[in-house]
């Protein structure tokens, strides 16, 4: 059995809020109603001051430093005077309680109370006692005011006319009339662009093309036409051209002997 091992039943293990400043006050009340049994009280620190404001001074009171030193210590009922700041360090106290156990919170210790419960498996039930509880904060009321239904109906059919109603017309500055004639011959100042008319305003347009006419023989032997045309590919009588020639230059030839064969 493992050393943290936990013991006591889930009904006996209990959490009563309370106040610091009420906190003696209700750890005496608690010994007093259990006097028959054997209690041992724990705490992380302010040890004497639990020791001297106590009323029962048979009690055991020792710190959690303590209780790594003894091992072997048990006993019947554990009450908890904090609850320290490791959750495993709270499984050690636990588990020297045979029979219940109990643990004095403040407000402030709630959030070191989910980690134990983590390393429980289970949640530990809270008991309040009359008289020690710590007041609970009210809530703050809101200032905000309840709209009735006709003041709502008021404010839905405005924001519905605000979004229904046409746009405000936004002034824009009006577009100059360009004729035909003088588009894009404005520059960004409004200033008129002067251009220099073109004696070759025709320049791309399509022109006539004139036949290709045979003008004879070059040197070569070949056919000289007046244009450009696919002609020249061709010889002058109609033949279709040769689709290979064979190449000027040959590659050098190898002349290899027939090794004769050795006599036996």
């Amino acid at each position: 059995m493992s050393a943290n091992t936990i013991t006591i039943k889930p009904n006996n293990h209990r959490v009563y809020p309370c106040p610091n400043d009420k906190k003696i006050e209700l750890l005496n009340k608690l010994i007093s109603e259990n006097s028959n049994s054997d209690i041992l009280v724990i705490c992380s620190n302010n040890i004497e001051t639990i020791k001297e404001s106590i009323e029962n001074k048979n009690i055991k009171i020792i710190e959690d430093k303590e209780l790594v030193k003894l091992k072997d210590i048990s006993c019947k009922m554990l009450i908890s005077y904090d609850i320290p700041i490791k959750s495993i360090v709270y499984m050690a106290r636990v588990s020297k309680a045979t029979q219940s156990a109990v643990i004095l919170i403040n407000e402030s210790e709630q959030k070191l109370l989910y980690p134990i419960e983590m390393l429980l498996g289970r949640a530990i039930k809270q008991e309040i006692i009359s008289g020690f509880a710590y007041e609970v904060k009210a809530v703050p009321v809101s200032t905000y005011k309840k709209m009735s239904k006709d003041h709502i109906k008021e404010v839905a059919k405005k924001r519905y006319e605000e979004k229904t109603q046409e746009p405000k017309e936004k002034s824009f500055k009006p577009k100059r009339d360009y004729g035909d004639d003088d588009k894009k011959s404005y520059d960004k100042d409004g200033k008129k662009k002067e251009y220099k008319k073109s004696d070759s305003s025709d320049k791309w347009a399509k022109k006539k093309k004139e036949p290709n006419k045979f003008l004879g023989y070059d040197d070569g032997g070949k056919a000289k036409f007046s244009g450009k045309s696919g002609e020249r590919n061709h010889k002058f009588d109609g033949s279709a051209k040769e689709k290979y020639d064979a190449p000027k230059k040959v590659g050098r030839k190898i002349h290899i002997k027939e090794r004769s064969q050795k006599e036996d």
